[in-house]
């Protein structure tokens, strides 16, 4: 058995960014923490589906550069694997969002640079 707190986190970049609370062997869980103005880097996973889980604030979930969404308290979504997201927090307020990836493999991001308003991005093989 393994036990975390979600207040264990260590962010990426400090105050903010993911931060993992479990790591393998299977599936990794964390938490994603972004400041008003924050974003998270666009990108995309070849065969690892994660999964975004609000729960405080809201941000913007950009799928692929070429659609948006509102995530919010409660709302869940599921990126399939070749999925890129990107994550912007526009509001005033703290966004939190817990993860989950499966399968388990630290190695598998593909990071595709793309901005909102920027030419969409070129899609993931396969998509």
């Amino acid at each position: 058995m393994e036990y975390r707190h979600l207040g264990e986190a260590q962010f990426r970049f400090g105050e903010f960014g993911p931060g993992y609370l479990l790591r393998g062997p299977r599936t990794d869980v964390g938490v994603v923490r972004l400041r008003p103005g924050d974003d998270a880097t666009n990108h995309y996973h070849s065969a690892i589906e994660e999964t975004f889980f609000g729960i405080e604030g809201e941000a913007t979930l950009w799928i692929d550069g070429r659609q948006s969404r509102t995530i919010g308290v409660g709302d869940v979504y599921q990126m399939q694997p070749g999925e890129q997201h990107y994550f912007v927090n526009d509001g005033a307020a703290v966004f939190r969002a817990l993860f989950v990836k499966a399968p388990y493999d630290p190695n598998d991001g593909i990071q595709v640079p793309w901005r909102p308003g920027e030419p969409e991005p070129e899609l993931a093989p396969g998509r």
